[in-house]
């Protein structure tokens, strides 16, 4: 494990730059993990990576769908995972992580403390960033590698 690195977000601009970086650093069958309360920005890094990696539609947010794929340029896909719905632990393996990672698409899950041992077991290998809101009203992000 990497030691941590923290970084104020005070814009969008500041939020697509880390986006860029860690999209330079999630390599094809690898995992992002977005920890952060509700309304900390989780998905709207997911989209800002989702650009840095070059989607072209629209990047939704998967809280209904739990699960939501974006080709990306060159081949392979971005896999946006909300579990904050999940009914337990092992219902990952329905939204397809397993076949994912094998395939060597990068994934990004909000709430993944909701199937934390299976990620434990299926993504040994992560980056997890965590999201938190400032009294400034900012976003401070948190990025680990494991």
């Amino acid at each position: 494990m990497t030691a941590p690195a923290v970084r104020e977000l005070r814009s969008l601009a500041d939020t697509a730059a880390l986006a860029a970086e860690v999209a330079g650093r999630l390599r094809p069958g690898g995992v992002l993990l977005l920890e952060g309360d509700l309304g900390a920005g989780k998905t709207t890094f997911v989209q800002a990576l989702a650009r840095a990696l070059g989607v072209a539609r629209p990047v939704t947010s998967p809280t209904f769908t739990l699960a939501n794929a974006y080709p990306l340029p060159g081949g392979g896909e971005l896999v946006h995972m909300d579990l904050y719905r999940l009914a337990s632990p092992s219902g990952v393996y329905d939204l397809g992580l397993e076949e994912a990672l094998e395939g060597g698409a990068r994934v990004a899950i909000e709430w993944p403390g909701r199937a934390r041992e299976v990620l434990d077991a299926e993504a040994p290998h992560r980056l997890t960033l965590r999201l938190e809101v400032t009294a400034e009203g900012a976003r401070r992000a948190t990025l680990t590698e494991e």
